[in-house]
């Protein structure tokens, strides 16, 4: 079937939603756009998926809702009745459409004898994944677009532990979606039938109170925080986003009473008015923040996006100026008082483990150490972080101490399976009150770590390539570098080798397995103790490069990233120079 055809079958589909038809009669005019919008299915992939709003098969609508959610119908009805009855929790975000497409998918699932428990209000990503454990559930979803423009929206799917879905259940769950031939013929059932025959129920405070009592368990000083907690100046901005509420509960609940809430960015906005992007990794969204912050001297200043899965935060300089922390440097204060606490406290368990990605800093692991704790490198993605919690949760191998990675994802306490941004405020907010007590700002904390551990700095590039041309750069790229073998990169040896594609890790002329899946990323480890690593994107068309260095200072640490970014960047533009 063409793609015009298809523009046809649903121009003449009698029961096509109002508003669809009348964008859909609008395009006409524009045929590229409505080529875009119909030559393919919208992907499906290992978590779900997202994409612009709009009439289409390549596009977020109620239909294209429909079909994804009847794909994970089928999945749990061929799991049994236990899976139907234990059903699937739902959550959405602050986004154009997101209530509609939950309420969608609590038709369509509901319609195959699954029972929906449906958020009657937007909720935060991580509550979600909360509910799922807390009420027994067997799966859940959450409408979000993450940190998207506004025009996107997107289909998350979560596993029966409230982690996000492992590559071998999302490898059948794609294929069950697949299977869905016609988005247009999907059946759904009303609201008012799933309502009363129990099939629907709607959930919120419930859950909140027991989400809140949990998040007091990770609260390691509470005296502490007390005493400090009246002069810690606090100012947090959930981005027009889902976090405002429970932040705020947070907060109080850990004894945080002097919070200011930027206004402007207080109340959800699907249009995200004030920012150009919602996302904290982007220093522009902490400018109203840091207005706020030198009006009253803030002593922290947080930021979430939209589903409240990342945290940015940002603290004064010794000059006085608000900076925006990375996410390495984040993780690494919030690793070393987790350790250095529970081991004053004698909480520290003899098998801990830290878990981080492959493109986290490699202060982390230093940190670890130094309290003889272990850490363990898993995929990007903090999906395989939640995989192996729930790995080691039934073999007692370790005991989860810590998860993070570098795109500002933070996980303290593991009734949550997913980066949690909540969590991560509040911790954040009670590391910042044990500096204040010893009269330091949490950026003063940071140099203690970089004095101790070494001067760990590390940096992003991206190459945006788009469409066919540009998925053929980037193959290109990645093969480029595994054709010609690199011995020295910058003026350094190369000493260690990592091809995630093939498992493989060579080092010292021999070759070890890497005991874990399979994916198309390249990782460097150099002499002086640097590293880089090369991978597409998997959600947008972009190739990858992360850096990490480690210097005796902060202008040694500079300049050694300076020169390996450089080097590597190089290695890239002859690759595409090669391919004219």
């Amino acid at each position: 079937m063409t793609w015009r055809t298809t523009v046809r079958k649903w121009l003449s589909y009698p029961h096509l939603d109002e508003e669809l038809k009348q964008q859909l009669l609008l395009m006409q005019k524009d045929e590229k756009v409505l080529e875009d919008s119909f030559y393919k299915n919208l992907e499906f992939g290992t978590g779900g998926m997202r994409g612009e709003i709009g009439p289409g098969t390549n596009r977020m609508n109620i239909y294209t809702i429909r079909k994804a959610s009847e794909g994970l119908a089928r999945y749990v009805v061929a799991q049994g009745e236990e899976a139907k009855a234990r059903g699937v929790v739902i959550a959405y975000d602050s986004r154009h459409k997101s209530p509609e497409f939950a309420l969608e998918v609590a038709k369509t699932v509901g319609k195959h004898g699954i029972k929906a428990y449906l958020f009657k209000e937007l909720r935060p990503t991580p509550e979600l994944s909360f509910a799922v454990r807390h009420l027994g559930a067997f799966a859940g979803v959450v409408i979000t677009a993450s940190h998207n423009p506004p025009e996107y929206n997107g289909f998350k799917v979560y596993g029966e532990d409230g982690g996000q879905i492992p590559p071998t259940i999302a490898d059948a769950l794609i294929r069950y979606v697949e299977a869905v031939e016609d988005e247009l013929a999907v059946d759904v059932a009303s609201e008012q039938e799933l309502l009363e025959s129990g099939l629907l129920m709607y959930i919120g405070e419930e859950i909140d109170e027991a989400y809140v009592a949990q998040l007091k368990t990770i609260q390691l000083n509470p005296q502490l925080v007390e005493s400090v907690a009246k002069d810690l100046r606090i100012v947090f901005s959930p981005l027009h986003g889902t976090a405002n509420m429970l932040v705020r509960k947070g907060l109080e609940a850990f004894g945080f009473k002097n919070v200011t809430v930027v206004k402007e960015q207080e109340q959800p906005d699907p249009n995200f008015s004030t920012v150009a992007s919602p996302n904290p990794e982007e220093h522009a969204a902490f400018a109203l923040a840091i207005e706020y912050g030198k009006k009253i001297d803030a002593d922290i200043l947080m930021a979430t996006d939209p589903d409240a899965d990342r945290l940015g935060v940002a603290v004064k300089n010794k000059h006085g100026e608000y900076v925006v922390l990375t996410g390495n440097q984040m993780g690494a204060l919030m690793l070393e008082y987790v350790l250095s606490q529970k081991q004053a406290k004698g909480m520290l368990p003899t098998n801990g483990v830290v878990l981080k990605t492959i493109v986290t800093s490699e202060i982390g692991r230093a940190i670890a150490a130094r309290y003889g704790i272990e850490t363990i490198d898993t995929l990007t993605g903090f999906k395989f972080i939640g995989e192996k919690i729930g790995e080691f949760e039934q073999t007692k191998e370790y005991t989860f101490q810590f998860g993070y990675e570098e795109s500002y994802g933070y996980l303290i306490g593991d009734f949550v399976r997913d980066k949690d941004a909540v969590q991560s405020a509040i911790f954040a907010a009670e590391v910042a009150a044990y500096y204040k007590a010893q009269g330091k700002t949490l950026y003063d904390g940071l140099l203690d770590i970089f004095e101790k551990y070494g001067y760990y700095k590390e940096s992003l590039r991206s190459l945006t390539l788009k469409g066919k041309e540009g998925a053929e750069q980037i193959a290109y790229i990645m093969s480029s570098f595994r054709r010609y073998p690199l011995r020295e990169v910058a003026g350094v040896p190369v000493v260690a080798v990592e091809d995630y594609a093939v498992s493989k890790r060579w080092e010292d002329g021999a070759e070890k397995p890497i005991h874990l899946p399979r994916s198309n990323v390249l990782k460097y480890e150099l002499a002086n103790g640097s590293w880089f690593c090369v991978r597409p994107s998997g959600t947008e068309p972009k190739a990858k490069f992360y850096f990490g260095v480690k210097g005796k200072s902060q202008q040694e640490s500079d300049t050694m990233l300076m020169q390996l970014e450089q080097a590597v960047m190089s290695l890239v533009e002859d690759a595409l120079y090669q391919m004219k």
